[in-house]
């Protein structure tokens, strides 16, 4: 089975590129709204938030506590456009998985959390997606820090002034509409189970995968990705060899790697043009054989060329 995957460098928020009802399974993570390593993208994407961190500077604390709150409205509501369109583009049954983690950040001197898994599950059962039980992917590598120093946050061991550290991200789960049919015995499901361990392994509410952090030599920011296990796991669970699985926040291509690996079709959205590069680098385009068992087509759309 010949696997085709597109890799569109553009704006998740309009996915032109994709039908209606034919998408069976989406994995991403979004950037996450009040960690400080996504404002720019945050700006670039809508330029009211960028002019509201500007006036942030001009105003007293009550207005700026007002702002702040303005902004992270308007983050959520630039997601929730992706998630509008998810909607349209998966079939009937489709699952929708999404990694996002909570936000810590102070403010006025304020320290408070930004409670961003509420906020997305918020825009999806507006849009209409059927809330499932979610997963907390608790991370072995995260270590609490204050001021950059491996710290508990607050006063030592004196109470009452300290925060619980947020050593876990979540990863939602929806459902469009009720649960997929298919044919009595069909073929390609039964090919797609999994094992009696696999299934007690991953169908449990706490996932304790190391997480991945990496600079890359070829772009000057830093990446946050999701390690390879995450999309294994999901696609694994919530599709069959064949499906379509869509990434509309691609990053580094770590969907796409392991769809093409797992037999599925996929489809991957990346506003961010420098990343392409480390795209192909993994999905393997610069090294691709002939005969390989998979198609990949690059679309970008802003400068109109396909490759």
């Amino acid at each position: 089975m010949t696997s085709k995957h597109k890799i569109i460098i553009g704006d998740s928020r309009k996915m032109e590129e994709v039908e209606d009802e034919t998408v069976h399974l989406m994995v991403t993570s979004p950037p996450y709204p009040m960690i400080d390593i996504w404002d720019d993208t945050f700006k670039y994407l809508d330029e009211r938030i960028a002019k509201k961190w500007e006036k942030i500077e001009e105003v007293n604390e009550t207005e700026k506590d007002t702002i702040i709150r303005e902004i992270y409205e308007l983050m959520h509501e630039n997601l929730g456009k992706v998630w509008e369109e998810v909607y349209r583009v998966l079939v009937s049954g489709g699952i929708a998985c999404i990694n996002i983690g909570d936000a810590t950040r102070s403010f006025n001197g304020v320290f408070r959390v930004f409670p961003n898994h509420s906020k997305v599950i918020e825009y999806c059962e507006k849009i209409g997606f059927v809330t499932l039980p979610y997963i907390l992917w608790k991370k072995p590598t995260t270590k609490p820090k204050y001021k950059g120093v491996g710290a508990f946050l607050g006063s030592g061991m004196l109470p009452p002034n300290a925060y619980v550290t947020l050593d876990c991200e979540f990863i939602l789960i929806f459902r469009k509409g009720k649960p997929r049919i298919f044919k009595p015995k069909d073929k390609l499901r039964y090919a797609s189970r999994y094992t009696k361990e696999e299934r007690n392994k991953w169908f449990t509410q706490i996932w304790d995968i190391i997480g991945t952090k990496q600079s890359h030599p070829k772009i000057e920011r830093r990446i946050s990705a999701f390690p390879e296990e995450v999309p294994y796991r999901l696609i694994r669970m919530f599709s069959i060899i064949g499906d379509t699985v869509l990434d509309p926040f691609l990053g580094t291509g770590t969907t796409t790697k392991v769809a093409l690996y797992l037999n599925r079709n996929s489809i991957g959205y990346e506003i961010d043009r420098n990343l392409l590069p480390i795209i192909k680098e993994k999905v393997g385009i610069t090294q691709k054989l002939l005969n390989s068992d998979y198609l990949v087509e690059i679309i970008d759309k802003d400068r109109k060329e396909t490759f």
